[in-house]
């Protein structure tokens, strides 16, 4: 029923046997009467000719959806076949916050495209709760954040662990007092601020100052919440934000303190107007992934560049490691 259908579906785009008949290099007669032999298949016509251009049937019209079906599994099927090869074609559909997209991502990407420069890259930047939509649709095929998605969902690689720290306005007088518990963004970047001689600041310190909050949505905005609640420190909180970048060119300005991760501290460039602390309790670590639909293919582009990943945490001594329902042990074989 469905062999020769690209006759017909030629035919169903130009509107025209001549036309798809030179398409074809093939003769008009020729093409009519393998059209003609599958309608007889079928038991019915497809083409209404009695139009101009051609139009098609109702029963014409199922045909064509199904035959668009048939091409679609072909091709997606090509796609597989072809993603077997030396990653010489395919994409690569990546998705972060504005601080993940902006400092964190392109440098992974420009890698992986120094490495696989026929495979295109793509990077997405919204909120997280889009991304993960995104994700969760097959759109994209990874998504790094910092908060903790739906395991039964998506599949997760532990990229690295995250400590949130204060970040303070250096105007605020509160910073005089306070120059024992001060971290130099040095001390941030190369992880010894985590030692156990650097003592973390009471949030008490700061009852007078203003903060700027991550929305309760927001990781961030959770943990810092929870912070706040085991030191019984009540924030004056003058508005929330969305993302973490924002927050962290807020306090910036000069106008509220903030919690900041220390990979953005770490990335962007140093601020002198800005004064970091260390903070104390459970909330203020956690882990980055990189998350990935469960149960979908997970193609050669996809373990490629976790693998890629995987390679760049070794050589800067990081602990990252798969996370799979199943343990399965070759990296990018979801499920």
């Amino acid at each position: 029923m469905f062999q020769g259908m690209e006759y017909v579906y030629e035919v169903y785009k130009e509107r025209s046997f001549s036309k798809a008949a030179a398409n074809l290099f093939i003769s008009q007669p020729s093409l009519s009467a393998n059209v003609k032999r599958i309608e007889r298949k079928i038991g019915y016509p497809i083409f209404d000719r009695s139009t101009k251009p051609l139009g098609l049937t109702e029963c014409g019209q199922h045909y064509i959806q199904a035959v668009e079906n048939i091409m679609q599994a072909e091709n997606g099927f090509t796609d597989f076949m072809n993603d077997w090869g030396d990653l010489k074609t395919g994409q690569l559909v990546l998705g972060g916050s504005s601080f993940f997209s902006s400092w964190v991502l392109p440098p992974l990407i420009g890698k992986f495209s120094r490495k696989y420069p026929l495979v295109k890259p793509a990077l997405l930047e919204e909120n997280t709760s889009t991304l993960a939509r995104y994700l969760q649709s097959g759109r994209m095929d990874f998504l790094l954040d910092n908060c903790e998605l739906d395991s039964t969902i998506f599949d997760r690689y532990v990229y690295r662990e995250e400590h949130l720290l204060l970040a303070v306005p250096k105007s605020l007088s509160v910073n005089e007092a306070l120059h024992a518990y001060q971290v130099p963004a040095s001390s941030i970047k190369n992880g010894t601020f985590l030692k156990e001689n650097i003592p973390a600041v009471p949030l008490s310190a700061f009852s007078n100052a203003a903060f700027i909050f991550m929305k309760q949505e927001n990781d961030t905005g959770k943990r810092a919440a929870h912070i706040c609640q085991e030191q019984h420190f009540h924030p004056r909180i003058l508005f929330e934000l969305d993302q973490q970048m924002t927050s962290y060119n807020v306090t910036c300005s000069g106008m509220g303190i903030s919690f900041i991760g220390d990979m953005l501290i770490s990335l962007v460039p140093p601020n002198p107007d800005v004064v970091y602390y260390k903070l104390e309790g459970k909330d203020s670590a956690r882990n980055i992934y990189f998350y990935w639909k469960h149960g979908r293919y997970v193609s050669h582009a996809m373990n490629a560049f976790l693998k890629l990943i995987s390679s760049l945490d070794n050589q800067n001594g990081a602990s990252s490691a798969y996370v799979y329902r199943d343990a399965q042990p070759t990296p990018g074989n979801s499920g």
